[in-house]
């Protein structure tokens, strides 16, 4: 039998958005957009794809991530968005929108850096949901021998490349995501097999001052860690 060839998945974060700059815990706040540094970034990502062809482009269907595809979009100008939902933001239920420094004196955030897959947030999604939900939409939207780009979040991103290398769900948080950073993983039949992670040599000189608080991890982490 003839060897599925393997579907090339690049799975982008968004760009720095207005709640990396705040260090809250954006969710799936519609109003949540890019910041000036996100939308340079976003641009960095066009440039990265001038010769990559792509068969496919998808994002969730949150604003910040549509915007950051823009520039790509416009270099693939014969391929429409598509919006998938299964790569949407973690629901963090009442977490959303709340400062993370506030929200790491809470007993849950103990809970949330030792044993995730244990967690539900306050009513919202359970990360073990939000990682099983998010690989089937991946391998859903993998074509054999074809490159695919997926714009996401930090956490959704860390989970399908736990899932993609059999890394348990409980240390996905020493995984780093960073706005506009680049993660290439291939899907062919049953197999999965990390490419790179967490490439973010296409974005020189992007460089913010982070404030406090913006280092801690849950949501993907503000970029500078």
């Amino acid at each position: 039998m003839r060897a599925q060839k393997p579907s090339r998945i690049y799975l982008l974060r968004h760009g720095h958005s207005t709640a990396n700059a705040k260090s809250i815990l954006a969710g799936r706040d519609p109003k949540v957009l890019l910041t000036k540094l996100g939308k340079d970034q976003a641009m960095a990502v066009s440039k990265y794809f001038e010769e990559i062809s792509l068969a496919a482009i998808y994002s969730s269907p949150l604003p910040r991530c549509l915007e950051t595809l823009k520039p790509v979009q416009a270099r693939f100008s014969k391929l429409e968005v598509q919006k998938l939902p299964g790569v949407i933001e973690m629901d963090y239920g009442t977490w959303s929108g709340k400062k993370l420094l506030n929200l790491s004196k809470l007993a849950l955030w103990r809970t949330i850096q030792a044993r995730p897959s244990l967690v539900r947030f306050p009513e919202g999604e359970s990360f073990l949901e939000m990682s099983d939900r998010a690989f089937s939409a991946i391998r859903a939207a993998a074509i054999p021998g074809e490159n695919i780009l997926i714009c996401s979040h930090g956490d959704v991103i860390k989970s399908i490349i736990a899932s993609a290398t059999g890394l348990n769900l409980d240390n996905f948080q020493k995984l780093s995501a960073d706005p506009a950073s680049i993660s290439i993983i291939e899907i062919a039949g049953d197999s999965t097999r990390l490419i790179s992670a967490n490439i973010t040599s296409h974005l020189p000189g992007v460089s913010f001052n982070p404030k406090k608080g913006s280092n801690f991890r849950l949501g993907g982490g503000s970029g500078e860690n």
